[in-house]
């Protein structure tokens, strides 16, 4: 507690040197160091922006935390990347600690996420843990009315997974008091999740603190199933350094919360127990004095190297080449793109343990609305292959706890239309977790998503989304065109250690589409791997045509695909097509290759042409071919409306077809 008043103090008086946005736990120290001391090397925990005393407690000292503050070359946990208190451990004796957004409440659905993998570990016996594993999130009241957190609530006690939600309540955040912001506190919130323990407790007292914590682990321990503690402190310190605290709480206010200060509780209770005034006040000098010493040390401490900043983006994945069988001898039959997903998932879980999926309908009585997932109960279980209630939320921000404890989730979001209250999870805890934990904790998850218009879907169940996704550095993307290249990409997905978006037309499925029979080919065998980031030629220009400069290449993915074979049949020997499969990482060396050798160049997406990825790729060819391009780069796509009618001839209207694309490419012939 010494550490934590005199390091809080340290920082406001050298306000121009800790010039990062930091906050400090003065008023909070007393629960937080009751947690952090009592948790075991191998529980998990999933600290908040305030939690410094639960660190301090678990074995980081002053400064290690210090050169957090100041973002330098040697902070342990990010390298200067991001804030104070913002930690990403994976052993050195301490829990597991993996890297946690800023964004308020955010936390709680990875945090679940590694308690949900710890009982998946259990039940499936994957590993012997020295005694039971719990989890420990910790969070402050404000982050109680976020909706992400009811949905990981709900998934904790319908699992009954082995966590402790500590609450840390000091009625404020930012300016915002308790009584403007909620209609409960989070004990009595908690009352409406059946089945979920709760307790409270006064924060600000240490010893209540520790019975209260050791009592919340020893149940989660032993009972395995959820519980939340609320603990009451004061906030003695500023929101944040660039959010002061006199700014909006009254003197009133602050003597209230004041009175209430753990370090002047805990130094009452040594001196009653018998310590002498003496020794207290030699150690507050020495802590005092050592806080001095540490700043100083962290203040000389050396900056990040600038050539270090693009470092950890993603993980480095073990498949770099395409392995196995793309076209067996011994099949003769076509299979259908649903077919081959569903092989490929089959596959993935026989050969894992470690592998599990689940989602809206992939369970065991449907299997899937497009029964992608049909039999996969039956054959692994319930435990690895389960359905979710609707919260695409937790479904995708769960995958980076799985992900942590070493798991190899697939999930699925129903329909791309619907992926965006999962956004969020995306962007603040999957995509920049390699990135900010220095490659401690890249988040293994396989995210399939079923796409695109056909047959009427309708608004909402039709939508492309793909340059909304690849706006998110961190996220590869994979929007594959036939069965053979599904099947691979998801293997290669899988064995990537990084967040993948998988893109799975539902108009290809099962190549119902007049003019998608080419999305049926012949099923790869088990060992078929297509590494991310390669393209693939899908249809050949005669090499004649090429040198006489009557040809043309079309850059596409997905139905673009067939569209463009199709419109090729008008131009025979003079159209190359370019199928994409994988989006982010681009494979810029065959685009920009065959884009030199033709010197005409189509970039078709199903997605309206403004502001996409499609008109993005045109300009990157653009620059990159100037010299080589005998006209602009034609990009064709959708009609730019914001959603696709239900009707089918409007639907019809809007999208792209052969025949348009074929009116193209006579159009840049004739040039």
């Amino acid at each position: 507690m010494c550490y934590v008043k005199y390091m809080a103090a340290t920082y406001d008086d050298n306000r121009s040197i800790c010039k990062y946005v930091h906050s400090t736990s003065r008023g909070h120290e007393a629960i937080q160091i009751a947690a952090g001391l009592q948790l075991a090397s191998h529980d998990c925990a999933a600290p908040y922006y305030r939690d410094e005393a639960m660190l301090l407690a678990m074995g980081w000292s002053p400064y290690e935390l210090m050169l957090q503050l100041l973002a330098k070359a040697d902070d342990p946990f990010s390298g200067g990347r991001t804030y104070y208190s913002h930690p990403a451990n994976r052993g050195n004796n301490r829990p597991l600690i993996p890297h946690q957004s800023s964004a308020t409440g955010m936390q709680v659905i990875p945090a679940t996420g590694l308690a949900q993998g710890i009982k998946y570990i259990e039940t499936q016996k994957l590993k012997e843990y020295p005694t039971t594993p719990v989890t420990l999130c910790s969070g402050g009241d404000g982050a109680m009315t976020e909706g992400e957190v009811s949905e990981a609530l709900q998934f904790a006690v319908l699992k009954q997974l082995p966590i402790i939600y500590l609450v840390q309540d000091n009625d404020w955040g930012i300016s915002v008091s308790s009584d403007e912001a909620r209609a409960m506190d989070a004990y009595e919130y908690a009352a409406g999740f059946k089945g979920l323990n709760r307790m409270r407790v006064d924060g600000s007292d240490f010893i209540l603190s520790w019975n209260a914590i050791n009592n919340c682990i020893q149940f989660v321990r032993n009972q395995r199933k959820p519980i939340l503690l609320h603990a009451k402190v004061p906030l003695l310190g500023h929101h944040t350094s660039g959010v002061r605290k006199e700014w909006y709480r009254s003197e009133e206010d602050l003597m209230k919360h004041a009175a209430d200060d753990p370090f002047n509780k805990l130094e009452q209770y040594l001196i009653h127990s018998g310590l002498s005034k003496e020794l207290i006040t030699k150690i507050n000098t020495e802590a005092k004095d050592y806080i001095s010493s540490s700043f100083e040390k962290a203040k000389r401490a050396p900056e990040p190297e600038s050539g270090s900043v693009m470092n950890h983006i993603f993980a480095e994945s073990p498949v770099t080449d395409e392995q196995g069988s793309r076209t067996p001898y011994h099949v003769t039959e076509k299979t259908v793109m649903v077919d081959a997903a569903l092989h490929a998932v089959d596959e993935i879980l026989r050969q894992h343990p470690a592998a599990l999926f689940y989602g809206q309908d992939v369970g065991r009585r449907l299997g899937g609305v497009f029964r992608q997932a049909a039999t996969l109960a039956e054959k692994h279980g319930d435990e690895r292959v389960f359905n979710t209630a609707i919260q695409e939320a937790y479904i995708i921000g769960s995958t980076a706890g799985l992900s942590a404890v070493g798991l190899k989730p697939i999930v699925e979001i129903q329909f791309a239309d619907y992926i965006w209250p999962g956004i969020t999870q995306l962007v603040t805890e999957l995509s920049k977790s390699c990135y900010l934990s220095r490659g401690q904790f890249p988040v293994q998850s396989l995210i399939r998503i079923p796409i695109g218009a056909y047959g009427g879907g309708g608004p909402y169940h039709s939508g492309c989304i793909e340059s909304s996704v690849l706006a998110v550095r961190g996220i590869k993307v994979c929007y594959p065109s036939n069965a053979a290249d599904l099947k691979g990409l998801l293997k290669g997905a899988f064995y990537d250690p990084n967040p993948v978006v998988m893109f799975e037309h539902k108009g290809l499925y099962w190549s119902k589409v007049p003019g998608t029979e080419e999305a049926k080919t012949i099923e790869p065998d088990e060992d078929y791997i297509i590494p991310l980031g390669k393209g693939r030629v899908a249809l050949h220009a005669d090499e004649e045509m090429v040198d006489y400069g009557e040809s043309v290449c079309i850059i596409s993915y997905g139905m673009g695909i067939h569209w463009s074979l199709n419109a090729a049949k008008y131009y025979p020997g003079q159209v190359e097509v370019i199928d994409l499969r994988t989006l982010h990482p681009l494979d810029e060396s065959l685009v920009l290759s065959t884009v030199k050798k033709h010197g005409k160049c189509i970039v078709l997406t199903e997605e309206p042409i403004e502001n996409s990825f499609a008109q993005a790729l045109a300009g990157k060819i653009s620059s990159a071919c100037f010299n080589k391009l005998d006209a602009p780069v034609c990009i064709i796509g959708s009609k730019p409306v914001p959603a696709i009618p239900l009707n089918m001839g409007l639907e019809k209207e809007i999208l792209p077809n052969a025949e348009l694309v074929a009116e193209h490419i006579g159009k840049l012939l004739r040039e």
